[in-house]
């Protein structure tokens, strides 16, 4: 099932049932729990994103190639680092270059997202994939002058500034997809590809992230996990490749559609 979270004519927030021809099929109850597709189709007036997260985890470093052309060796765990979810943005809203801390280095970065869909703690790599609720694309932006050099050796700062975390467009639901591991990923920057590699050349994969996130750590209903990025980050190329007031850049993913947001 593909779920898209929206706003109604009457500025009511609901979920839905995306359907092949693009109609939307209400659903009701809580997609975390009790819940059906209805036979009502919705009236949408804004796709939002898919789902308020209860937390952000996110991961560095996840790609071997990623890893590689900033000159890091594949980490003995996985990096670690958060985002504010207030940092969420809706699929077609825009991307804020920082203006009060101001940034000249914003990039971007495709990534594969997952949402935990119940209570996991302590969960075995095997059972991993049972407490998915499913997945959806993400955008990790990034101020990489904050993260480098004015975070205080942390990350968050350079990463967690509003709409920094672009969401959607749908939540596929995991019957959809199986195997998370084996999926096309790609990043288009104003009609450009990249980035363009598959899922499958993370270093941890979707079910060892949710084994090491869980161990001693309760990750509730509506946490999303960013899962990393392939290479082809701005900050790699030469020269550099950093978003301007004006861009317009495009997550795609396999099975689960376009993010598209501009830049402000």
């Amino acid at each position: 099932m593909k779920i898209i979270r929206f706003q109604n004519q009457a500025g009511e927030i609901h979920c839905g049932a995306q359907q092949a021809d693009g109609a939307v099929l209400c659903i009701e109850g809580d997609v975390f729990g009790d819940h059906r597709v209805t036979g009502r189709v919705a009236e949408v007036k804004k796709i939002l994103a898919p789902i308020q997260p209860t937390a952000i985890f996110c991961i560095g470093l996840n790609y071997l190639r990623h890893a590689a052309e900033g000159g890091q060796v594949a980490p003995e765990h996985p990096v670690l680092f958060m985002k504010n979810p207030a940092a969420v943005q809706n699929p077609g809203d825009p991307i804020l270059l920082p203006q009060k801390l101001k940034s000249n280095s914003v990039d971007y970065e495709c990534e594969l997202a997952v949402v935990i869909g119940k209570a996991a703690k302590d969960v075995s790599k095997a059972d991993a994939l049972d407490y998915v609720l499913g997945y959806t694309c993400a955008n990790d932006v990034s101020a990489r002058d904050w993260q480098k050099k004015g975070g205080g050796g942390q990350w968050c700062r350079g990463k967690t500034f509003d709409t920094f975390c672009p969401l959607g467009p749908v939540l596929v639901t995991t019957d959809e997809i199986t195997k998370p591991n084996d999926l096309g990923i790609k990043t288009i920057l104003n009609g450009e590809t990249v980035q363009d590699w598959n899922t499958n050349d993370m270093i941890f994969d979707v079910p060892t992230l949710i084994e090491f996130l869980s161990a001693d750590t309760t990750l509730l209903p509506g946490t999303v996990i960013l899962t990393g990025t392939p290479h082809g980050v701005g900050m790699a190329r030469t020269p550099q490749l950093f978003l301007k007031s004006g861009d317009r850049v495009t997550i795609e993913i396999e099975k689960i559609g376009s993010l598209s947001n501009p830049v402000l």
